[in-house]
């Protein structure tokens, strides 16, 4: 093929060099409005061809339309009519699809003749297809057709059948190509080309056939065959026209003679010989393809070979079965055999089978067959043997068999599954459940196999309900293989019911139904209803009739429902073992409307300002409203009178109504109660409740306010009681300040009842405060006293005794300390507070002196915690570190000095946590 492809683009070199070599052509003379055809006229060549034209110079190519057609059939170029923009001068350009060539012709000019238009006549079809075209199957066809004429024709196609174009057919070029994609039998037919213009049609015709390359219907396979054997190869091709066939044995021609017969597509060979193994193929051949089948054949020359396929050392077999050798030698010619037992040639009986192909079979095997059997071949090459030793075994026996159990879900159980055997035979167990292989290791989490070597048990851990059906235990052995099942029933909680729906509803009530789910494996005793709301915290359980629901009810009546709420019910059902799984929710129904029924809670009020009267209640909630237009009516009267008055609050959310009215006595009681209402009407209002109206503030300011400076940080303040005024008293507001130009430092005290005294705490040191006092009622506080001022006393040192020394004499401990000093900005120091831990005891005991020693007296049965701090009239300074005596210090001498580095005074301290419990 190479070789070929070669020769092709030399030839069509040479051809298209003669092409260029071509002379000056003639011009063509033609009046406006005649059809003319340009010849591009290329030699002899050999590949595909593409044609274009140029008009007068490149790159300006002719444009194909209805009215100028190029055929890539003949290269010419076609005019149906000549217009006189068409004058000038035409270049072929002939591409070469092989060599990617472009070759161009000489020039060939078009002049318009002088001597007038041509008039109109009837299309001319000038290109058209074959009257016969062959097409091969699933190649593209196209056909081309164009015609001169004035005016200029149109073209159309169809096939002569009637039958339309499939969609995978196109035409191009203004018609003038029809393109068939993907040939199939279904498109072969006559086609024919219409030209028509107002002067008349012409038609042309021709015929697609359908033809098809060689493909393989059978093909040959490699074969190894023994010398003497006989060869049948057959292979079968289809095609259109039919493919005829050919043998080639290593590239050579096979003819038919003696051993060799050739008929079509079959080769057979009589009697094989070494001579004739080799690569043979088929070939199938007509004009549109070619087409091979290859397969190797070897002849096969050799002595026997047990190598491959030997007898087993030993074979087991059961007494009273029937036992099959099989002697299969490789072995070229076939090898001809014979068994020994032993060293005594077997003959055959009514118990031993010899068969042609070597295979003996002894039926009802007893311990007397046991022995060692050796199969003997020969052929015209050789002899082999091969020998295996057969032992009879005693029969398996199931000793314990599995039976039929049921169990909770949930629970763990071990079927049993045990045998006896002989001791010469291996034994497996393998289990079976509802007919797939339980795999032990992926399952372990259930199943487990216990016992021993002949003990098959099985075990099952927290059973569920899928491990109900039927387990088989299958015994194999080196002989047989036994097998025996029980049927294991698992009962659990009922499956969850299904289709719960609410076949009507009321202001209370909805009646429900339902299907039942499985009750796997004990009968549903009863059904328990749950139903929830949007108010509600999950699914609760609900009342119905019948208060009871047993197992046999797919019905029933939920009562105590809350009018005009969202409800979903589900249903869960139980057995003896327990309850089971919910049912899936019903679809959301909402309860019918109704007049409330519930009234307002907590209704209570008072407080405001003057000429107000304050009522307030607990807002029912929405899931007790029963209906839309929910609101509350507020009725009051004072205390004593009959008429009442009434409010009506239209917001469900509101918990507050006030009543102003100038003519309302300052604190005067009034009977008040509250009801609700909707749309359908009004409900029940709550029990009667004394509210007082709101009252005026103190008038009086508090006299005789006096303050002293406690602390760097308190201030204790002290005035004088009001006398008996029109108006009550709830208690005192004192309020503070550092300075009147800073109003966001103004801090405020309140003490209710009678006392005249309070202490203001968490001030700052040494700091300037103006405070006054004033009473108060629920209306608010009253006039303020005049404004007095106190300063806060100086912050204690912020420095720890140093230098702490300790001694322990019997339960006696003696501290040491340095004196703290004040600094200017600092209070004096007083005295020093020694604060003394028990443990285990909360309480903590104090020691106030002067001198910088004490003396402390310790039980012998306790651990102590101990610090000290200076103490000065602005408060308690720092704390020392603390010091821990151990209660085994009590009763030796002993020293100690706080004064340490951080890092001792860590030893220390974890030194004596490590010796006691704190």
């Amino acid at each position: 093929p190479l070789l070929s492809i070669i020769f092709l683009l030399l030839i069509s070199l040479i051809d298209l060099e003669n092409f260029k070599t071509q002379t000056v052509r003639s011009a063509v003379n033609v009046r406006e409005g005649q059809g003319v055809v340009l010849l591009c006229g290329p030699p002899p060549h050999s590949g595909e061809l593409t044609f274009a034209w140029i008009f007068n110079e490149y790159p300006y190519f002719v444009q194909q339309d209805s009215r100028r057609f190029i055929s890539q059939e003949t290269g010419s170029l076609y005019f149906a009519k000549v217009e006189p923009t068409d004058v000038g001068n035409y270049t072929c350009v002939v591409n070469n699809t092989v060599t990617k060539e472009k070759i161009l012709s000489s020039p060939t000019p078009l002049v318009l003749r002088s001597d007038g238009v041509m008039g109109e006549y009837e299309p001319k079809i000038e290109v058209h297809f074959p009257d016969s075209v062959p097409a091969a199957k699933e190649s593209v066809v196209k056909l081309e057709c164009f015609a001169l004429g004035n005016p200029v024709p149109e073209i159309s196609w169809r096939r002569t059948s009637g039958v339309p174009f499939p969609s995978k057919v196109k035409t191009k070029n203004s018609n003038a190509i029809l393109e068939i994609p993907n040939f199939q039998q279904e498109d072969a037919g006559t086609y024919e080309c219409m030209a028509e213009n107002r002067r008349g049609k012409n038609a042309a015709r021709g015929r697609i056939s359908f033809h098809a390359k060689p493909h393989w219907l059978q093909t040959i396979t490699d074969t190894a065959l023994s010398i003497e054997e006989n060869l049948f190869w057959e292979c079968k091709a289809n095609g259109k026209p039919k493919p005829s066939y050919s043998w080639l044995k290593n590239g050579e021609q096979v003819m038919a003679e003696g051993r060799v017969q050739i008929e079509n597509g079959a080769l057979s060979i009589a009697a094989l010989n070494l001579s004739d193994s080799g690569m043979y193929q088929c070939v199938a051949e007509n004009k549109h393809g070619i087409i091979y089948s290859s397969a190797q054949l070897m002849v096969l020359a050799s002595p026997p070979s047990f190598s491959k396929s030997p007898l087993r050392a030993l074979l087991k077999a059961r007494s009273g079965s029937e036992v099959t050798l099989e002697c299969k030698p490789q072995a070229s010619p076939p090898a001809i055999s014979l068994w020994k037992k032993g060293n005594e040639i077997l003959q055959r009986t009514e118990r031993i089978t010899l068969f042609p192909n070597g295979t003996l079979k002894i039926a009802n095997v007893t311990k007397r067959d046991a022995a060692s059997y050796t199969c003997i071949a020969k052929n015209q090459f050789g002899t082999a043997s091969t020998t295996g030793k057969l032992l009879i075994t005693d029969p398996t026996r199931i000793t314990m068999r599995p039976t039929n159990m049921e169990i909770i879900v949930g629970e763990s159980i071990v079927i049993p599954c045990q045998i006896a055997c002989d001791p010469a035979l291996d034994v497996s167990f393998s289990w079976a459940f509802n007919g797939q292989l339980i795999d032990f290791q992926r399952d372990s989490d259930h199943f487990e196999r216990v016992g021993g070597s002949i003990s098959g048990d099985l075990m099952i851990r927290n059973i569920q309900l899928s491990h109900g059906g039927k387990y088989v235990c299958v015994i194999d052995t080196d002989v047989e293989s036994l097998s025996t099942s029980a049927i294991l029933v698992v009962k659990g909680p009922p499956g969850p019911p299904d289709k719960v729906s609410v076949e009507e509803i009321t202001d209370s009530t909805a009646q429900l139904s339902w299907t039942p789910g499985r009750d796997n494996g004990s009968p549903i005793t009863g059904y328990i209803i749950q139903a929830r709301t949007p108010f509600t915290v999950g699914w609760q359980a609900v009342d119905t009739v019948p208060e009871v629901v047993n197992g046999n009810m797919l019905t029933a009546t939920v009562v105590g429902l809350n009018a005009w709420v969202e409800y979903e019910f589900r249903v869960v059902a139980r057995n003896t073992v327990g309850l089971g799984e919910p049912s899936p929710s019903s679809a959301k129904t909402r309860t019918e409307d109704a007049i409330p029924d519930t009234a307002p809670t907590d209704v209570g009020g008072g407080g405001g300002t003057k000429s107000e009267l304050v009522i307030t209640w607990e807002p029912v909630s929405e899931e007790l409203q029963n209906g839309e237009g929910f609101g509350y009516i507020i009725a009051f009267r004072p205390v004593g009178t009959v008429t009442w008055t009434r409010a009506v609050i239209s917001t469900p959310g509101v918990a507050r109504y006030v009543f102003r009215n100038d003519t309302i006595p300052p604190f005067s009681p009034f009977d008040v109660k509250v009801g609700a209402y909707n749309n359908r009407g009004q409900g029940p209002f709550s029990s009667i409740a004394t509210v007082y109206s709101a009252e005026e503030v103190p008038s009086v300011a508090p006299k005789r306010v006096r303050a002293r400076s406690v602390s760097a940080a308190k201030i204790e303040v002290i005035w004088e009681a009001l006398p008996a005024i029109p108006e009550r008293v709830l208690g005192y507001e004192v309020v503070y300040w550092e300075d009147d130009t800073k109003p966001d430092t103004v801090g405020k005290v309140r003490i209710s009842g009678n006392s005249t005294q309070v202490n203001i705490t968490g001030l700052k040191a040494n700091t300037v405060y103006y405070l006054s006092v004033a009473a108060f009622n629920t209306a608010g506080p009253g006039p303020q006293s005049a404004p007095i001022n106190n300063t806060t006393k100086k912050p204690p040192p912020d420095r720890a005794p140093l230098n702490i020394q300790w001694t322990m004499i019997g339960s006696t401990l003696t501290l040491h300390w340095d004196p703290v000093v004040a600094m200017e900005t600092e209070s004096k120091v007083t005295g020093y507070l020694v604060l003394l831990k028990r443990h285990h005891y909360n309480d903590i005991n104090t020691i106030l002196t002067n001198k910088t020693t004490a003396e402390l007296t310790l039980s012998a049965s306790d651990n102590y915690l101990i610090q000290i701090k200076a103490v000065s009239e602005g408060g308690e300074g720092v704390g020392s570190e603390p010091i821990h005596i151990h209660k085994l210090s009590m009763g030796a001498r002993g020293s100690g000095s706080s004064r340490l580095s951080p890092l001792c005074r860590s030893a220390v301290l974890i030194s004596a946590l490590l010796s006691s419990v704190w």
